[in-house]
Order: C-alpha cells, then structure tokens, then sequence
C-alpha cells in the first residue's frame, strides 16, 4: 500500500489519522519495518512532512480469519475483481467490539466461501472505504489485493464519486452550499470526530433537493473522505443529521431511530477494464418514512 503524507507530525500519528486505524495498530505496522520516501525505518516517532510518500504491506482484511456467517446484504455488481453492495442499515462493516460475526465482512466470508469448506490461502478481500453501522447505501468491495491496492489508490486521489442523501434539521437558505472544515478526533470525547485547527483537510458539497417542515433532504457530495464528515460537517454547520443521537442532543423524532445518511450513488473508472462504472441505491423504508414524517416527497 502507498499513502502520501497530508499533514507533519509523527509517523505514527499521521498514518493513525489519515488511515484511521488505532495508534497502537500502526506503530506495529512500523516496527515490522515500512519504506518512507524508498528508505526502510522501523521506528514510530519518525518525523514526517507533507508530500512523503510511505510503502508498506497490509490487508485490511483476511477473509480465512472472519467467521462465515450467513448475512443478508444485496449485490449490485460482481466481477473477478470487485464487488459492488448495498448495506442495510444497522449492520456494521468490519468486525468490532459486540459485532465479532455480525459484520458485513462476516457475510463477505460466507458468501465467498458457500461452495468450498477451506478458503484460499492467497484470497484476500478489502472493503476499501467504510459507511457507518446506521448509514444505509453502497460500499465497493475489492476481490483481490491488486484490486485493494488499485482501488484506495483511486478513492484517496477523489477519482471515486460518492453521493448521499441526509435528512438534516433547519431551513437551508442556500441551494447549494460547500463545507470546507478540517476534521480531526474530538479531544472530549474519543468516540467524535470534530472540526478542529489541526484535522485533516475536508470538503463536502451539499444541494438541497426539498425544503420543508424544519428539515432538508440534500444530497451530499464527498471531496474528501473523513470518518464521520458529512455527519460533522452538518453539525458544525448546525444543521445535524436527523436521528444522529451522537452529533446532536435533539430526541429523535421517532423510533429506533438511526441517522437519516444513505450512499445513493458511487461512480468510478473500473481499474481493470477501464469501463465507466455507476451504480444507485433507493432509499430504504426507514428513510422514506421519515420523509413522509417532515412532509417532504422526492
């Protein structure tokens, strides 16, 4: 993998915010030794400078080491180098805390593996960009490492379009409007990103589609790919998501409420056949209701 260093600061630190993996994570990943700018280092503290460019080996995923469960997500597209899904809303990507063999990465494992009881020592999976358990909407998932490689190169260089729509709360004035507001890890509270003086550089362009009974439907447009950004960025901007119970202290206006954010297209170049790729996803029943709850139709 080739990342290019966005911001200065430790080796540890950067590569921790700009591939948001634990700092703990990382520092192995040093230790086991990593090429800065073609030189092979092993230590964390390393200085680094915008523009650097390091090159290490890592798979985000080994689908031989997730237990293979059976899980409902809905495949769009499918070829021998990637995938394209649509997660429902409410399952979570990869495996965490409380989610050891519900994850999308579970059901990956089983569909991959249905028809053999061994998996492939060489097959490696990667779902090369994430959405939250309670964002609903299209994820590409690369079949091979190259695919993996090729494809979080594209993503980091915005050669992959990726919109959405959220429900947010307030009257919008302004038709289309951009946010450009670095985002970094909240310093009160760990499980929150935040704009911050010192975050990595975001930008996401919205356009509202309906206007009405103190919410807008817009459609959300990534620049940049931040965890958490357009939920941010609404907050920050004071229009949170409507159901984001941890970007607003507003009750949620219904029940088993999630955040009203749906990936509802992706667009890219396929890196091996060079076609022209889109893809679209409808709006959930539990978004639609909600629209039907503010009064609003599309």
């Amino acid at each position: 993998m080739k990342i290019k260093i966005e911001f200065e600061g430790r080796l540890d630190q950067v590569l921790s915010n700009q591939l948001n993996l634990s700092r703990s994570k990382i520092s192995q990943i040093i230790k086991e030794g990593i090429l800065l700018n073609s030189k092979k280092i092993d230590k964390p503290s390393t200085k680094v400078k915008i523009g650097d460019l390091v090159e290490f080996e890592y798979t985000e995923v080994d689908l031989s080491k997730i237990t293979p469960v059976k899980i409902d997500f809905n495949i769009l597209y499918e070829d021998e180098y990637l995938m394209v899904v649509n997660k429902p809303r409410g399952l979570v990507v990869h495996p965490s805390s409380g989610h050891y063999q519900d994850s999308l990465a579970n059901g990956l494992a089983y569909y991959f593996n249905k028809d053999n009881e061994s998996m492939d020592d060489e097959f490696r999976m990667g779902i090369v960009h994430r959405i939250d358990k309670d964002t609903s909407g299209l994820l590409i998932v690369a079949k091979t490492l190259l695919a993996k490689q090729k494809l979080s190169e594209m993503i980091s260089k915005h050669l992959v379009d990726r919109q959405y729509f959220a429900l947010a709360y307030g009257f919008f004035s302004n038709k289309k409007f951009k946010v450009d507001a670095p985002i970094g890890r909240d310093k009160s509270n760990r499980l929150k990103m935040a704009v911050t003086d010192d975050g990595r550089p975001s930008v996401t362009h919205f356009k509202l589609i309906r206007q009405f009974n103190g919410a807008g439907l817009l459609s959300c447009q990534l620049e940049t790919g931040r965890t958490h950004q357009i939920r941010v960025h609404l907050s920050y901007i004071k229009h949170p998501i409507v159901g984001d119970e941890l970007y607003t202290n507003r009750k949620c206006d219904f029940a088993n409420c999630g955040q009203l954010l749906h990936a509802y297209k992706i667009k890219f170049i396929h890196p091996f056949t060079n076609k022209e790729m889109v893809f679209y996803a409808d709006l959930d029943d539990y978004f639609k209701k909600a629209i039907v709850k503010f009064g609003l139709a599309i």
